[in-house]
């Protein structure tokens, strides 16, 4: 009897790396994890250190095999996603960084964005997203213009840039690649080609010859050493759509955990924003055409939990922000909007820092930890109320997914505020499923979506059980609090 096959999937986040292993069915087979360093080196900057991630991304893929009880001759396809944003340049002789990571959440290049405002237009136009310190081509070239002799460097093709997917693709494979979902989040290629585009590399500054090749998300880019094909990249909320089986326009999830983001398929046109929300690409499958999805990204949602736990006390495990909240019935008049590096979808004001709101001598920890699971809610309610406007599709339900929906009362409350049925798939993993999904669709371990569709179950399900004038007061407070955090940095 032939023995079976599985689909591995790295899943390299904001603080960890994961290696997931799945079968035919989508369950999960065998997990392995490992963390690696948040560095701060001064206030808004956020750094990681990409030998540091290779080396747990390696030891994660031999323990969930081994983990799994299989050999690498078992796994049919490897898939890759990953943190967006997050830039590494390396020396394309060596392999080696060059200089520390910029992370996502990273915010030294405030002062350059507002420099290339003349361009705004542009990059709306063609990238599909607005200037703000979150996505890579200003990481880039803030990199370029501080470090002494990089930018010499770069042009002559010494110096090559790439997310975190390409990181992993150089190391994996010893190819210099990204694909469609990564290369929309650099402001650097032109949504409508999916190709580098000049005039936006001209904007931004950014050398060609640093730049990685552009392909489909799921296809075979090559095989690791011991002959594994490596044949997918997703960026993690692309992947997390993939997971969550949203292949029709207007379908809609979202992933809950350092920060948090909806995304809604749109079909094969770009839906430009006037809402503040983010134009990128779904997902390409081979040489198909590309699915289009419009982006809602919250900065702060599963670090907020973290922050009350590490930087106050009030929990000493994430799991116990749900009890404490339980101890009250409402918010006692509390509300927390942690813009604690800004506000991102639909505001982008990074002028905006945190605020708690309300505050009264009868507000308790209780009360606090209640806005902070409510904090959540309130801003997933400002994006779709910003999806609705700018898809004309309603939302008609939430398929959420990632380490916060194990928080029941959260569920309940983003039912509750968003007036809509949220679920939760048996598989909350979906980022990593969705990046297994496009490797085992790019080697045949998968036929076609539709089987990949019946994969899909649900798990639980919320409805809106509070009475609309509630809901609309506690908006109105919740928008109050908002209004609180802008202009806090003078520029």
């Amino acid at each position: 009897m032939p023995r079976p096959h599985y689909v591995a999937a790295i899943d390299q986040g904001t603080t960890s790396s994961r290696c997931i292993v799945f079968d035919q069915a989508g369950s999960i087979i065998s997990v392995a994890q490992r963390e690696h360093r948040q560095i701060f080196p001064k206030p808004g900057w956020v750094e990681h250190d990409a030998g540091e991630i290779w080396q747990a991304v390696q030891t994660v893929l031999a323990e969930a095999v081994s983990g799994a009880g299989i050999e690498d001759g078992q796994i049919a396809a490897l898939g890759i996603t990953n943190q967006r944003e997050t830039t590494v340049l390396w020396d394309r002789e060596t392999g080696r960084p060059v200089c520390p990571a910029v992370v996502w959440q990273d915010t030294r290049t405030d002062a350059l964005t507002r420099a290339l405002s003349e361009h705004e237009q542009l990059f709306k136009e063609k990238a599909g997203l607005p200037l703000a310190t979150y996505f890579a081509g200003p990481k880039i070239r803030w990199l370029l213009d501080e470090i002494p002799g990089l930018r010499e460097r770069a042009e002559r093709g010494e110096v090559l840039f790439g997310t975190m997917d390409s990181w992993l693709l150089w190391n994996l494979t010893g190819r210099h690649l990204t694909d469609v979902t990564n290369a929309s989040r650099t402001m650097l290629m032109n949504i409508h080609t999916l190709a580098w585009d000049d005039e936006l590399l001209a904007a931004m500054g950014v050398p060609r010859a640093m730049l990685p090749e552009i392909r489909p998300s799921a296809e075979v880019y090559g095989h690791t050493s011991n002959g594994v094909p490596v044949a997918s990249a997703l960026g993690d909320q692309q992947a997390a759509l993939f997971g969550q089986t949203c292949f029709a326009p207007g379908e809609t999830k979202s992933t809950y955990g350092s920060g948090s983001f909806l995304l809604m398929n749109t079909g094969q046109e770009p839906v430009v924003s006037k809402h503040g929300l983010l134009t990128t690409v779904g997902y390409q499958i081979g040489d198909g055409p590309a699915t289009y999805a419009l982006e809602g990204a919250i900065a702060v949602t599963g670090s907020l939990v973290q922050w009350l736990r590490d930087n106050l006390g009030l929990i000493s495990s994430a799991a116990e922000i749900e009890t404490l909240a339980k101890t009250v019935d409402d918010n006692g008049g509390c509300y927390f909007v942690p813009a604690f590096s800004g506000l991102f979808a639909p505001h982008w004001r990074s002028d905006a820092r945190g605020v708690i709101a309300g505050l009264t001598g009868f507000v308790n920890k209780g009360h606090i930890a209640r806005a902070v699971l409510e904090a959540t809610a309130w801003q997933t309610r400002e994006v779709v109320d910003a999806m609705n406007a700018d898809s004309g599709l309603d939302l008609t339900t939430l398929r959420a997914d990632g380490g916060m929906t194990a928080d029941n009362l959260l569920m309940q409350t983003l039912a509750d505020v968003l007036a809509v049925p949220v679920i939760r798939p048996m598989v909350a993993e979906t980022t990593a499923l969705g990046a297994a999904y496009a490797a085992g669709l790019a080697t045949g371990y998968w036929p076609d979506i539709d089987s990949l569709r019946a994969n899909w179950h649900k798990a639980a399900e919320w409805q809106p059980a509070i009475d609309a004038s509630v809901r609309e007061r506690e908006y109105r407070n919740w928008k109050k609090a908002v209004a609180r955090t802008l202009g806090w940095v003078e520029q």
